[in-house]
């Protein structure tokens, strides 16, 4: 096949770039051909494992304030959404016809021991003339059994007596605790029984409650970890529980767990986890959105590298390695959870490897290397540091 003299010059001109294409560019190389990058060398040490929740506020002891016998409500003496003493009182109801009824049964009290009177002096007259016969036994046993009635009626009249100081004393309605009280559920005036007794609530702040879940993947995946020695438990299970607040705070108060759920929640597929922590300047209210740290177990040999020195990629996370001839290797990696700014590196990496932590966006597989050594990142206790309260904080307390 000949080809036209015509076509000579295009050809000519067309082969530098098809050459040109058929080369595959790969990134640039500084000048002197070497790319410095900074490098941790892998250290294995025991790091603090820090596992943060969603929780809630929870009171320890919340109490529904109720009427317990049937009358007008004559006033509420509280402040509502006001912190109230143990012993304070929050509502007072009418009290003459309890009054009337305490009244009525001193009255009642009183006759029956006038009669328990006669019928002691009536017996001790009785008996004497019966032992001489000059009464019959059926007088004194008349005597006797009029004497032991009205014992007993006097018995019964102390009981009605108490009955009715007790209702009485209930119209005076106290906290049973120290706590935030709640709205008033009915208006002054109302009639109270059974069907509407419920007056408010007051709530314990100190200690709070904190709850938080664990879901059944999280609990076996630790157990797991456990197994294969990657996570050690606290020592006797006495783990921390430090409370983060929604501005980001950490709450000055330190907790304790108090209570694990035997059974998961069927509906939700957790395990239902509480924390109790005092709470004595009332900054924690019930209901309130926190998170939760846990804190007490550790993590045994962890490997540690900076967040920016894990890339992501098609086919899952690498690091760049420098190699025993300063060349860059790609090596994939298994990352685990966060301590801090860095990653824990469950698999891909060993003690005394060189992981790129800057310079490696520009890396290529068997690039040379410039390797300069940095310090590693100190382990992480805690994700944050507790910083000074803010001002609407402060106006809280």
């Amino acid at each position: 096949m000949r080809i036209a003299p015509a076509l000579v010059p295009a050809v000519a001109l067309a082969l530098p770039f098809l050459a040109a294409c058929g080369k595959q560019q790969g990134p640039p190389l500084p000048k002197g051909g070497l790319v410095e990058v900074a490098v941790v060398i892998v250290a294995p040490r025991d790091v603090p494992a820090v596992f943060e929740y969603v929780a809630q506020t929870q009171s320890s002891r919340q109490v529904n304030i109720q009427a317990r016998v049937s009358g007008f409500l004559d006033k509420r003496v509280y402040t509502e959404g006001s912190i109230v003493k143990e012993g304070q009182v929050l509502f007072l109801m009418d009290k003459k016809p309890f009054q009337a009824q305490v009244d009525a049964a001193k009255a009642q009290l009183s006759k029956t021991q006038a009669a328990l009177e006669v019928a002691k002096s009536n017996l001790a007259r009785v008996k004497p003339l019966a032992q001489a016969e000059a009464l019959s036994q059926k007088d004194l046993d008349d005597a006797t059994g009029n004497f032991e009635s009205a014992s007993a009626s006097v018995e019964g009249a102390k009981a009605q007596l108490e009955t009715a100081q007790l209702n009485l004393s209930y119209c005076t309605i106290t906290s049973p605790v120290t706590g935030i009280s709640g709205a008033a559920a009915q208006a002054d005036g109302t009639y109270l029984n059974q069907t509407n007794s419920q007056l408010t609530t007051v709530a314990v702040l100190s200690p709070m409650w904190v709850n938080f879940s664990l879901s059944e993947n999280e609990l076996q995946g630790f157990r797991d970890q456990i197994e294969k020695g990657r996570l050690a438990r606290a020592p006797d299970n006495s783990y921390v529980v430090e409370i983060v607040l929604v501005d980001g705070q950490v709450f000055p108060f330190t907790g304790r767990i108090t209570f694990t759920d035997p059974a998961f929640n069927a509906q939700t597929g957790t395990f239902l986890i509480r924390a109790s922590v005092d709470n004595p300047q009332g900054l924690l209210r019930p209901n309130q959105y926190v998170r939760a740290r846990v804190k007490g177990a550790t993590r045994p040999n962890a490997i540690l590298v900076p967040q920016r020195a894990v890339l992501q990629g098609s086919k899952g996370h690498f690091v760049w390695v420098a190699d025993k001839d300063n060349q860059a290797e790609n090596r994939p990696v298994s990352v685990g959870d966060w301590a801090g700014d860095a990653w824990v590196i469950t698999e891909g990496l060993r003690a005394g490897d060189r992981v790129v932590v800057d310079g490696g966006l520009k890396l290529g597989p068997g690039a040379a290397l410039a390797p300069k050594e940095v310090a590693a990142a100190a382990p992480a206790a805690a994700a944050a540091k507790p910083r000074p309260p803010s001002p609407a904080a402060a106006a809280m307390k």
